[in-house]
């Protein structure tokens, strides 16, 4: 091999992630490879392996993708993904995100030994994204659905096809939400999509120790929700301090997950409301108060302080004179709605805050998991 990467007979270092032990002695395979039989099954997952090392792992919309070694360094567009690479120990290779300040790197503060520079992160959303920041990172994996690429950032598949085959390959599903009329392939939970991401980086056992976490945790927290649990608006403000929000429903999607794990009711569903993400407009005061939903969530990105969210927030909606006439303003059920991006070190975080403020009898300044039990397995020394 050369040393600008490329080898004498013209497959370059990033043509042997993306095709695999396929590039020797044959043609190279397209992203979406056929269904020819691997040398081993892995029966720690869905990836295929060969006896020479290199495996392969399928994900809708891509298709089955094969890596001759696990990729050193990557990037998603949303922190959903990014949270989960951090989760598989895989965060010293982490170049990018889309927004910084969507990413609540902060978390990871409380966590014994983990941590993620995100000023140090570079930003792909730029007043738009383009090629050229791909090629700059040079990264070896993009954990990104190459459709949010094409129907959400304005690329075209050719667009696509070339930072593909040029750079690296793309590998992921749009999962935090469910409202995109394009997205009409599989609908992986966050676990799901958590799964084949470490089958990517090759970390099975720090996969199925998440996993197993994540199911005691929710365990507990479920076996103490009270029999009626309340109807939840979820907003986000238009401007702070608000004076109108966009709306999210409580569906399906990774965004949602704290919420469907607590067991609420959608308040806007329920009346008709749209996702904001897909063109579902605003909703002001005089909306809400037709509704008038048991509580209100308010999502904002960054690290939000309980000092800020009452000043910015909750103090304009008491002072407001329609907004102070809603339920959930008298009685103090105006609460914190998270971020919009989780995965399962986040979503641990938010399922916990989102109990506390909920359900206040019961889970009140309780810590719901364990710092040092995630920090662990995140470390690789659980």
């Amino acid at each position: 091999m050369d040393e600008d990467g490329t080898s004498r007979n013209g497959i370059t270092r990033r043509d042997a992630v993306r095709y695999g032990s396929a590039v020797v002695g044959g043609g190279v395979l397209a992203g979406c490879m056929g269904t020819e039989p691997n040398d081993g099954e892995d029966e720690r997952g869905g990836a295929a392996a060969s006896s020479d090392g290199s495996y392969t792992v399928e994900m809708e919309p891509v298709g089955e993708i094969a890596f001759d070694d696990v990729p050193e360094t990557w990037f998603p567009y949303t922190a959903d993904y990014a949270d989960m690479g951090v989760a598989l120990g895989r965060g010293d290779g982490l170049l990018a995100i889309g927004v910084r300040a969507r990413y609540g790197t902060h978390l990871y503060e409380e966590l014994p030994g983990v941590s993620i520079d995100g000023d140090g992160l570079t930003e792909l959303w730029q007043g738009s994204t383009g090629k050229e920041i791909f090629y700059e990172l040079d990264a070896d994996l993009h954990v990104i659905d190459p459709n949010f690429m094409v129907n959400q950032l304005g690329w075209s598949q050719e667009d696509v096809d070339e930072i593909d085959d040029t750079v690296g390959p793309f590998f992921g599903n749009t999962i935090f939400t469910r409202v995109y009329d394009w997205h009409d392939y599989a609908d992986y939970s966050m676990y799901e999509a958590f799964e084949k991401l470490a089958e990517v980086f090759r970390e099975r056992d720090r996969y199925e120790a998440f996993a197993q976490y994540h199911d005691d945790v929710l365990a507990d927290v479920r076996s103490r929700l009270p029999d009626e649990t309340p109807d939840v608006a979820v907003l986000y403000p238009a401007e702070v301090p608000p004076e109108s929000f966009y709306p999210y429903l409580v569906g399906a999607g990774t965004q949602s997950k704290h919420w469907n794990d607590l067991r609420v009711g959608d308040a806007l569903a329920k009346h008709g409301f749209e996702d904001a993400q897909a063109d579902g407009g605003t909703i002001d005061y005089e909306g809400l108060l037709e509704i008038d939903p048991d509580v209100i969530a308010i999502r904002l990105q960054g690290e939000i302080t309980p000092a800020y969210f009452e000043d910015e927030i909750v103090s304009h909606l008491r002072g407001h004179d329609i907004a102070s006439e809603l339920r959930a303003v008298q009685n103090d059920r105006v609460v914190y709605g998270g971020l919009t991006y989780q995965g399962p070190i986040i979503h641990l975080f938010q399922l916990e805050r989102a109990a506390r403020e909920l359900y206040p009898d019961e889970f009140d300044g309780e810590r719901l998991f364990d710092r040092r039990r995630v920090a662990d397995i995140v470390t690789g020394t659980d």
